[in-house]
């Protein structure tokens, strides 16, 4: 919905401060000169990745469009079932929780909490390391650095997309100098014609530069920061288990536990020590 807001006001400001100015707003409209630099820059895209990369990169596109789930209340369902579990091993063992982390979808406790569910990574993560915890057979560095290296490769993956973006915005002021200059070309070709249609000649070749600056820096450039922002909160869920995790591998009872992860959120979705314990006494009642 932003992304949508943020083109609307670019489109407004830049066109409408032309049109206020004297321009005619036809005068821009080039479709060829449009051709040359996205046609140009996509040939570099698909020249400079290979098929696990733009496959990622465009996957990761629609999401642009879309909302951040990554709110207060799901980050309060992860620490409620964290603290489920915890406690379950707490009372009953780690053998207790063995069929809830070979089938989460049919398991009691993860299935009071859906949103969680639908993210298949995350449930991954959390059941892998209860997996290894059970076998008491790795201490709490061996699986921190486990972990740390996960996540690394986690980020690693998430900013494929962000860096071919990136490097996309990157080439679209070269290619829009590119159709400028086969402007310019053209224009040389009719040197005979009167000033007046040598004029809207070089006007529509100079439209290339501009729309190749308008659309890294307007358009596809910001979406290389904004899937960063992403990728920085899906990482934030791991970070969040490892921490909680972590504390109650080195004996710390759950609702300590959990507090440590709470403490890890950033400070617009992390929810208040009152706020965490009366969700997770919601959530053990239902």
């Amino acid at each position: 919905m932003f992304v949508v807001i943020g083109y609307l006001i670019v489109c407004s400001t830049i066109f409408g401060g032309y049109a206020l100015a004297g321009g005619h707003l036809g005068a821009l409209w080039q479709p060829l000169e449009v051709l040359m630099i996205f046609g140009g820059a996509v040939g570099a895209f698909v020249v400079g990745n290979d098929s696990k990369a733009i496959k990622a990169t465009l996957k990761a596109l629609p999401t642009l469009f879309k909302g951040s789930k990554y709110s207060k209340a799901l980050y309060m369902d992860l620490l409620a079932l964290l603290f489920e579990i915890l406690a379950k091993i707490r009372k009953d063992g780690m053998l207790s929780i063995e069929n809830d982390i070979e089938n989460p979808e049919t398991s009691p406790l993860f299935s009071k909490y859906p949103d969680l569910l639908h993210d298949h990574h995350l449930i991954e993560f959390i059941a892998d390391y209860l997996r290894l915890m059970s076998s008491g057979n790795m201490d709490a560095f061996q699986i921190e650095n486990l972990m740390d290296n996960e996540i690394d490769t986690h980020h690693m993956e998430g900013h494929v997309p962000a860096h071919c973006i990136a490097k996309l915005g990157d080439g679209l002021p070269a290619f829009g100098i590119v159709a400028g200059v086969m402007g310019v070309v053209h224009t040389m070709e009719n040197v005979s014609l009167p000033p007046a249609e040598l004029g809207i000649l070089i006007a529509h070749a100079l439209v290339g530069t501009f729309l190749g600056i308008l659309l890294a820096y307007g358009f596809v450039g910001p979406l290389s920061g904004l899937l960063e922002q992403k990728l920085e909160e899906t990482t934030k869920m791991f970070q969040t288990v490892k921490v909680t995790l972590l504390a109650s591998l080195n004996g710390y009872a759950p609702a300590i536990a959990v507090e440590f992860g709470r403490k890890v959120l950033y400070s617009t979705e992390r929810p208040s020590f009152l706020e965490l314990e009366a969700h997770v006494k919601q959530a053990k009642g239902k």
